[in-house]
């Protein structure tokens, strides 16, 4: 076997414009099914995107033996339930982040990988695409120094009561949604975890999501600070300051599929930004190449995971003591995973 079947549970919207379309240009996986408790949407779907098979339910693709691996897209609070599910009924798993809304939702995650025997992994796109690796590559040959400093910015707008992300009882919130990449890369770049947090959150009245999120994380090394919002303007940055450079992602997390990205690398010499040195990332689509990555692990070598489920329950327990230290005003240590 050369390609993975790959089956998607629901119609996400992410899942129809972005993923799907990036996943059927792979050379390791082709989109052969989609589920929807709405049949007629799971037809449409497979109409619009030339997919084999629609099915009315989640458990009817689950059930089709020539599926390898499903695409669980789902709600937050569905990423669990369903992950299981389609473990159990051998199939492999990527799903989307955050992967649960507890440590204790992906330690259940843990046991049935393991149980089970399937792959099963976190969907942070990011780390496959090329400008990531690009720049966790000059992080460890120490073309900054040595890391000190990670600064997120990442925010949106959206007040659609009617939008998940708004919606707190299904595990709604801009730290669930958009906070979990900035502490992502803040643990990617220190190659450890912070020992411990202090964060502050604004909730809005009516949805009682956070729509204001900031935080700081101590790392051994240093410090990363971030703020993430559900409710201001549109944007996004990653600064990475070392000893002797900064390094700066121009678009760290939506990456424009198709085209070239950029890294600047600034050894501090001039503040005006003649000491800039801008690289050009070829283009491609970061979904694709999470698709093949994970499609290879599954058919070459299970280690090769790009975002185990180890790394998705520390990435969790950060998410953890931020909620707990909003509450506590208090530094508070993440749980050891």
């Amino acid at each position: 076997m050369t390609k993975i079947r790959w089956g998607v549970l629901g119609a996400a919207q992410i899942a129809i414009k972005t993923v799907i379309p990036a996943m059927q240009e792979a050379m390791h996986a082709e989109v052969t099914a989609i589920a929807s408790r709405d049949i007629a949407k799971a037809q449409d779907a497979a109409a619009t995107l030339g997919i084999a098979k629609a099915y009315g339910s989640y458990d009817a693709l689950l059930a089709d033996p020539d599926i390898d691996a499903i695409y669980n897209p789902l709600p937050n609070h569905l990423h669990v339930p369903w992950s299981i599910r389609a473990a159990e009924a051998g199939k492999h798993v990527l799903c989307e982040k955050p992967i649960g809304l507890t440590v204790a939702d992906v330690r259940r995650l843990i046991d049935v990988r393991d149980r089970t025997g399937i792959v099963m992994g976190e969907a942070f796109m990011i780390v496959t695409h090329p400008q990531w690796i690009r720049v966790m590559d000059l992080v460890r040959q120490g073309a900054i120094g040595a890391v000190r400093v990670v600064q997120v910015l990442f925010s949106y707008t959206n007040v659609n009561p009617a939008d998940i992300r708004n919606q707190v009882d299904i595990g709604g919130g801009g730290l669930m949604d958009i906070g979990c990449y900035a502490i992502k890369v803040s643990r990617l770049v220190f190659g450890a975890e912070p020992t411990r947090v202090i964060g502050t959150i604004d909730r809005d009245p009516v949805f009682a999501t956070d729509r204001l999120t900031s935080a700081i994380l101590e790392f051994e090394g240093g410090q990363s600070v971030f703020t993430c919002s559900t409710q201001l303007v549109p944007y996004q940055s990653v600064q990475i300051l070392g000893t002797e450079g900064r390094i700066a992602i121009d678009i760290p997390f939506n990456a424009i599929a198709g085209e070239s990205m950029r890294i600047r690398i600034d050894d501090g010499s001039q503040l005006g930004g003649a000491s800039v040195n801008v690289e050009a990332i070829p283009a491609c689509d970061q979904y694709t190449c999470q698709a093949d990555a994970f499609s290879r692990a599954i058919l070459n070598d299970r280690q090769a995971v790009p975002v185990p489920l180890e790394d998705a329950a520390r990435n969790m327990a950060v998410i953890d003591a931020i909620i707990r230290s909003a509450v506590s005003g208090t530094w508070t240590s993440p749980e050891v995973v």
